[in-house]
């Protein structure tokens, strides 16, 4: 049994979703320890969290230049080898960069920057690095999610028509509404969210769940945004029409504002001979329709499905999993790429993807600003 991967966690402390979930996911599969942290900026609540989940305090440190400072001071053997980078987003790029630039592997919530400018800047930083680095696309871990996308590439479907793909919530509806709490809370910030809300968070998910599933890249959009009040600088729902191909065409839809949705994440793609739908909040259904045939359900499990999808599920069929499962996955295929072993592509999203995420959302602004014009996308 190889040693325990040494995971830095920076962020996500206190009653974070975002660190639960990380934490959690990073233990499943037995590959990963949390060895140093700045869970918090204030050193007194970082340590007391530390102590709250049993992290050892030699290691936590009063802030993220220290970390680095001090792990590079240890032999190699013993410092850190990963970082989770779970802060707001503008704090991604620059924790990000110099992660790479000292030689350590990284873990990174989306998105990856809040620029394609600081995404190139560290694509760039990446390669010359020569570490890995994994962009927590979290659905892209699902198993149905990962059987969809090899269906599609053995050519189930056959040629592409239509897609369809929806991230709807509707918990900013608490926020939006007042406009002292609407120009408080640090999503609808631009200088800490970056230039999209909605977009930024939730709508760039559902752009890359597309290439992601398809195989196919997204080579113009055009988009609408509404902002609901004037005083109001950050989007919080969107439709964007997108063209993937000549007859390749879809619609990426998002909203913040959806009342009454909780986590409305899905997407269908429709081919000639077939199509598929899948729904995050019911993620053990991969529904394949056609014309012709009765409606077939895929569930998790069985030995019908791929490799790829059968790698990424841990009980049984009929044993229900969900979104802790769903990040391992990602934790997985970055731990066997950190140990050198050989992976599968579509176990973790890469630095391209965050990447192509990047020149998603400046695309949806820059299309908004235009007054709903298209714009091109990098090839």
């Amino acid at each position: 049994m190889p040693k325990k991967i040494r995971l830095g966690i920076l962020g996500g402390g206190g009653d974070s979703l975002i660190g639960v979930l990380h934490r959690v996911a990073s233990q499943i599969n037995d590959n990963y320890e949390i060895t140093g942290a700045v869970f918090n900026p204030d050193f007194k609540a970082n340590k007391a969290f530390a102590r709250e989940i049993d992290v050892p305090l030699n290691r936590i440190y009063k802030d993220f230049d220290t970390l680095v400072e001090e792990e590079m001071k240890l032999p190699e053997n013993e410092r850190i080898q990963v970082c989770s980078i779970l802060t707001p987003n503008f704090l991604h790029f620059p924790m990000a960069k110099k992660l790479l630039d000292n030689g350590f592997h990284v873990i990174c919530e989306k998105p990856m920057t809040t620029s394609l400018a600081e995404a190139k800047t560290l694509q760039k930083a990446h390669k010359k690095a020569g570490t890995v680095f994994a962009l927590t696309h979290t659905y892209t871990g699902y198993p149905m999610v990962r059987q969809m996308r090899e269906m599609i590439k053995k050519g189930e479907l056959g040629k592409i028509h239509k897609i369809d793909a929806r991230y709807y919530q509707g918990w900013i509806n608490t926020i939006i509404h007042d406009k002292k709490k609407r120009s408080s809370v640090w999503r609808l910030d631009p200088k800490k969210a970056g230039i999209s809300s909605c977009m930024g968070d939730i709508g760039v998910h559902a752009f890359n769940l597309v290439e992601y599933t398809t195989g196919l890249k997204v080579k113009s959009l055009l988009c609408d945004f509404n902002y609901l009040y004037k005083d109001n600088k950050m989007d919080v729902d969107g439709t964007v029409l997108i063209r993937l191909d000549d007859h390749v065409k879809g619609v990426i839809r998002s909203s913040q504002v959806a009342t009454g949705e909780e986590n409305g994440l899905a997407i269908a793609i429709y081919g000639e001979k077939g199509a598929l739908r899948w729904e995050q909040e019911r993620p053990n259904f991969l529904y394949k329709m056609s014309d012709t045939e009765p409606t077939q359900i895929y569930k998790p499990g069985h030995e019908y499905n791929s490799k790829l999808s059968l790698d990424g599920t841990k009980l049984p069929a009929g044993h229900p999993e969900g979104i802790f499962d769903s990040m391992a996955n990602i934790y997985l295929g970055a731990a066997k790429a950190i140990r050198g072993k050989k992976y599968d592509d579509g176990e973790f999203p890469t630095m391209e993807d965050g990447v192509r995420g990047m020149n998603f959302i400046e695309a949806t602004v820059a299309s908004h600003k235009a007054k709903n014009t298209w714009v091109k996308l990098m090839k």
